[in-house]
C-alpha cells in the first residue's frame, strides 16, 4: 500500500516529466519557425528565401481554387492541389499583403499535395501558391478581386 507521501512525490514526479516534455517538444516547433519567411515584406524577396533563391518555373500542374471575388479579404477559402510527383513543401503567399506568405505545409511521400485553408488579404492581389518537389520548385498564381479589406482594411 502506497502511502500519502509516496503518492505526491509520484504525482510531482509525473507532472514535472510532463512538463519538461512538453517544454522540449514547443521549443522545438518554435526554433524550427521559419521567423524570416514570414517577416519578410516583399514576395519576390520571400519566395527567393523560401526556395534559397533557387528557380521557380510556372507549372500548370498546380490548381488555386479560390473565389474570384471576395466579399470579406478578412476569410478567403484556398484550396491548393498539384499533380507534381514527390511534393516536399506547399507554401501559399498573397503579393500585396503587409507579410505575403500566410503558410507553408511540409509534406512526405506519402502524403497526397493538397492544401485548404483560409487566408486574410488586405486588398485585391495574386495568390501565389510555390510547390518544392525532388525535382525542383514551381508556381502558379490567380488573382482574386477583394471588394472588403481584410488586413486592417
Amino acid at each position: 500500500m502506497m502511502t500519502n507521501t509516496n503518492k505526491r512525490n509520484f504525482i510531482k514526479y509525473t507532472i514535472s516529466i510532463f512538463i519538461t516534455t512538453t517544454i522540449a517538444s514547443a521549443a522545438k516547433v518554435f526554433a524550427a519557425w521559419p521567423q524570416n519567411l514570414f517577416s519578410e515584406k516583399n514576395s519576390d524577396n520571400a519566395i527567393n528565401s523560401l526556395v534559397n533563391n533557387g528557380d521557380v518555373k510556372e507549372s500548370e500542374q498546380i490548381t488555386i481554387k479560390a473565389p474570384d471575388i471576395a466579399e470579406n479579404g478578412g476569410v478567403v477559402p484556398v484550396t491548393v492541389s498539384t499533380d507534381l510527383e514527390n511534393v516536399k513543401k506547399i507554401a501559399i503567399f498573397v503579393e500585396n499583403n503587409p507579410t505575403p506568405l500566410t503558410s507553408s505545409f511540409d509534406f512526405n511521400q506519402h502524403l497526397t499535395p493538397f492544401v485548404s485553408t483560409r487566408v486574410k488579404m488586405a486588398k485585391t492581389s495574386n495568390i501565389i501558391a510555390v510547390v518544392t518537389t525532388g525535382n525542383g520548385n514551381f508556381r502558379a498564381s490567380r488573382n482574386i478581386k477583394v471588394t472588403i479589406g481584410g488586413c486592417g482594411g
